[in-house]
């Protein structure tokens, strides 16, 4: 048996530097911290931090005044920091700095009047975030193709488009396809981040090799769920896990050849307990690993 191990692996940058900030924020201030939302969306990242005295909130109505709280790596919206400014809350911004430039030219694109498309998930906290800096007169928001046929803007101002950084990039690539047939001269501005481009440009390599590919990474992870979608989208036998534990090793029999791919939120040491499991149970597996390619991409923390 061989598994190859798709490159990158382990946490992306923008997630690297949250977790990164809420470790610096605990050894600065202690417990208990406050985060609205999840940091990221990881079962194994967000257990570890309830160890450690983090609680985890929906929005900031419960936590008390002047208390320590960080905003997640997915951002919020401009009424949040005035919220907390209100509620003279001392709070750390974890934005994913990939994310906060979305936020940027999501603030530009409403300052020059422009009609905005946000591309995404109209449920996930970094679309509701980026939409909270779009003029509401300028807003329009589209999850699938089929969504197009609704917008009725005006063909003679200015339109333009930003996507969720955690897109399928080829269900994406379709929807802007149609945009530019309906609007020809549209603003393109894609904004779907290096981590989730890179992970699933791997898993459709993966499928040259493998005849079984498995993603690890928690049901709550967009940029997981499409890793999961792509493989699948392959024509390739697909599982996804949120740990070893969950790894079924009957699947495995009779494969020659296994795929591991995981979200930019799965911390390293899942894919190496994965694997372990495998090699513990079956016999002379060899293993092939990359050096990571998103190894230097690093993104400096501010002081909390």
């Amino acid at each position: 048996m061989q598994i190859i191990l798709a490159n990158p692996q382990g946490f992306c940058g923008g997630v690297a530097y949250a977790i990164k900030v809420v470790e610096h924020a605990l050894k600065k201030y202690g417990a208990p911290l406050y985060i609205r939302h999840h940091i990221v969306h990881n079962t194994a990242v967000i257990k570890n931090f309830e160890k450690q005295g983090v609680i985890f909130v929906d929005d900031l109505e419960g936590i008390p005044d002047k208390a320590n709280v960080i905003f997640s790596a997915h951002g919020v919206a401009p009424e949040v920091y005035e919220e907390a400014k209100r509620r003279n809350l001392h709070y750390i911004d974890a934005t994913c700095p990939l994310v906060a430039k979305v936020h940027r030219e999501a603030e530009k694109f409403s300052k020059d009047g422009i009609q905005t498309i946000l591309i995404g998930h109209k449920k996930h906290q970094e679309l509701i975030g980026t939409a909270g800096y779009v003029n509401p007169d300028l807003l329009n928001i589209i999850e699938k193709v089929e969504d197009i046929d609704n917008l009725k803007l005006d063909t003679n101002k200015l339109i333009g488009f930003l996507t969720q950084t955690t897109l399928s990039v080829l269900e994406t690539k379709k929807i802007i396809e149609r945009l530019k047939q309906k609007y020809p001269n549209i603003i393109d501005c894609k904004s779907i981040c290096y981590a989730t481009t890179n992970r699933q440009e791997a898993v459709m390599e993966l499928k040259q090799y493998c005849d079984l590919i498995i993603i690890c990474g928690s049901k709550t992870s967009s940029n997981t769920n499409r890793l999961r979608e792509t493989a699948e989208k392959q024509g390739i036998e697909t599982i996804m896990i949120d740990n070893a534990d969950e790894l079924d090793l009957v699947i495995l029999q009779n494969k020659e050849k296994i795929g591991i791919s995981s979200g930019a939120s799965v911390p390293a040491y899942i894919v190496d307990e994965v694997v372990q499991k495998i090699q513990n149970h079956f016999s002379n597996v060899l293993v092939h690993k990359n050096k990571n390619k998103e190894s230097e991409v690093v993104f400096k923390v501010p002081e909390v």
